[in-house]
């Protein structure tokens, strides 16, 4: 019988995207947390416990010597939907049969990974269950997995699902892995789990496969966002649950007391948190509930930050779609509930609907909306036709031509896994449409995405903890921490992992062009300075050459957006 406390561990994390969870940098997701606090658990010492991303192998080929040295490697990850990433690359099946080759203890692999695995993280592809010659594949959580394995001295497990009252143990005892992240502490937002599972059956979703809604009482993440707080996190994401509105509740109808009790609690053991954003919410319940929907979405923006996203699975504004794929919301409902999160949670703060009065001064800059809807479409599904496309973008106009905001338009095409309906119509539908796909999200990012980024984000809207990322093309790009946060795009190459604060004065399709905030005159390069639509090289020129000034009057500037927003000059002395 192995001895947990003297078992070294090693947790490679290789990134997670499900419908309701995310864990690529600068994401971490539960799973490593979890994994690490049943393993404090079932009695293995916190400090014999190493944790690394994928990443951080490719970059230090030395740290495979903690895998191959290690008594027990367990591998977490798993994509179950496609995206893009920034901040870090999903690990690759062969890169994972490698952890599991070089390995000279027991291997565990988990995650949504027991899902299913594809050719590559995208739309439109098959995936098949594999081991990727592991020892041991957690096809229930993988936590408990891990938890039982030490406990039975690494000879084995019966495949079964965690508790309320494991999760709140491990989710504390794990807390201190993080600060092995290389992203920690400044760069990391911490996914936090109110639920899990769904009480819809969508064609296409995993969710569905981990059962009904079953939530986590308050006090519990509460307590989760305390002991993270204790270890340097200051961004956190609800973003584990298929439906925020419904937390508390009964699976369906909103508890607008019990968000009341998260937020607020959240909020006194964190008061000093810089990020508090969600993931999804579903329109249904915002139709079905509109009164107690309502005051869940204002109990959520008087207590998050700046620029979140509640995502709306739409799906498709395809009636046939939506029939042959058990989706639960139409095209006509979803603009309703569009309507009703612009109208409690659209306002900016400092603007002129800003609830909270005294919060801001009237000389406080343009901010993001505190809370704003985002419509994920997918492509594919049974019945999928051409009008299906026509239906999207006749939907998308309808909120554009009503003057509503979108935080972001997810347009992704479907991967089918073992378990969901889809799984036998596979990828045939999708690879049938892959030419129209292409053009219809090209139309929809040009005459859709541009103008709606502009309206969200106009000339002057300040971006403030710019986390700058990585060069290209002479600019320096980066991102706030947060749900969907937007590429943002500097001229210069300016010093990357540092924070800048950012005036946003320029639109692209998916990501704005922004000038550092408060943009000084007196020190501006001529690349910033033609940055601003309407100065151009000649203006910029002039304004560099006739420096100082000793206002942003005196110099003049004929600009296509009132620069005003958000320049300044520096005092005479100081140029």
């Amino acid at each position: 019988m192995t001895d947990p406390e003297t078992l070294s561990v090693t947790i490679v994390d290789g990134y997670v995207d499900e419908p309701a969870h995310f864990g690529v940098p600068p994401y971490v997701s539960t799973y490593p947390r979890y994994t690490a606090g049943a393993l404090v658990d079932a009695g293995v010492p916190p400090e014999r416990i190493t944790y690394h991303t994928i990443d951080g192998l490719r970059d230090e080929p030395d740290r495979f010597r903690d895998v191959d040295d290690a008594d027990l490697l367990i591998y977490l990850g798993g994509m179950t939907v496609p995206g893009n990433y920034v901040g870090g690359t999903p690990a690759e099946p062969d890169e994972v049969r490698e952890l599991a080759w070089t390995a000279s203890g027991t291997t565990l692999m988990g995650g949504p990974v027991k899902f299913g695995v594809g050719d590559a993280n995208e739309g439109a592809i098959e995936t098949e269950r594999q081991d990727l010659d592991f020892d041991f594949v957690a096809k229930g959580d993988v936590e408990a997995a891990a938890y039982d394995l030490v406990a039975n001295g690494l000879e084995g497990f019966g495949d079964r699902m965690r508790d309320v009252s494991e999760v709140t143990r491990w989710a504390h005892k794990g807390a201190f892995v993080v600060e092995q992240h290389p992203n920690h502490p400044d760069y990391l937002i911490c996914e936090l789990e109110t639920s899990r599972g769904c009480a819809y059956r969508c064609s296409f979703c995993t969710e569905p496969l981990y059962g009904n809604p079953d939530f986590r009482p308050p006090e519990t993440v509460v307590a989760e966002v305390d002991a993270l707080a204790d270890h340097g996190v200051k961004h956190f994401r609800l973003g584990r649950q298929a439906d925020i509105l419904a937390y508390g509740g009964d699976g369906e109808a909103p508890n607008p007391d019990a968000l009341r009790e998260l937020y607020e609690g959240i909020r006194t053991v964190a008061p000093d948190l810089e990020t508090l954003h969600l993931d999804n919410m579903n329109p249904i319940t915002i139709v079905n509930w509109p009164e107690k929907s309502r005051e869940g979405i204002r109990i959520i923006a008087d207590h998050n930050t700046p620029g979140d996203t509640a995502a709306f699975g739409l799906e498709s504004a395809d009636p046939v779609v939506q029939e042959e794929n058990d989706l639960n919301v139409s095209a006509t409902e979803c603009l309703e509930a569009v309507r009703i999160v612009n109208e409690e949670g659209g306002w900016r703060p400092g603007g002129p609907d800003d609830p909270q009065e005294g919060v801001t001064g009237e000389d406080d800059p343009i901010r993001l909306p505190k809370l704003l809807p985002g419509i994920n479409l997918v492509h594919g599904l049974k019945g999928e036709r051409e009008e299906t496309y026509e239906h999207n973008l006749e939907f998308l106009w309808n909120v554009y031509d009503e003057g509503l905001m979108l935080r972001r338009i997810n347009i992704r095409q479907v991967m089918a896994f073992a378990g969901t309906e889809m799984s036998e119509t596979g990828a045939e539908i999708a690879n049938e449409h892959k030419k129209l796909f292409k053009s219809y999200k090209r139309q929809v990012r040009e005459e859709i995405d541009n103008p709606m980024l502009e309206r969200v984000a106009p000339p002057g809207t300040v971006l403030p903890d710019v986390h700058l990322e990585y060069h290209q093309d002479g600019k320096t790009f980066g991102r706030q921490l947060g749900t969907y946060p937007l590429l943002v795009a500097i001229p210069g190459e300016h010093p990357l992992e540092e924070r800048r604060d950012v005036a946003v004065v320029d639109h692209g399709y998916r990501s704005v062009t922004g000038v550092p905030y408060p943009l000084d005159l007196n020190a501006a390069s001529m690349d910033e300075l033609t940055a601003v639509p309407g100065l151009g090289k000649r203006r910029a020129g002039n304004i560099v050459v006739n420096r100082p000034y000793d206002s942003v009057a005196e110099a003049d500037l004929d600009a296509d957006v009132d620069v005003s927003q958000f320049a300044t000059v520096s005092s005479l002395e100081r140029v």
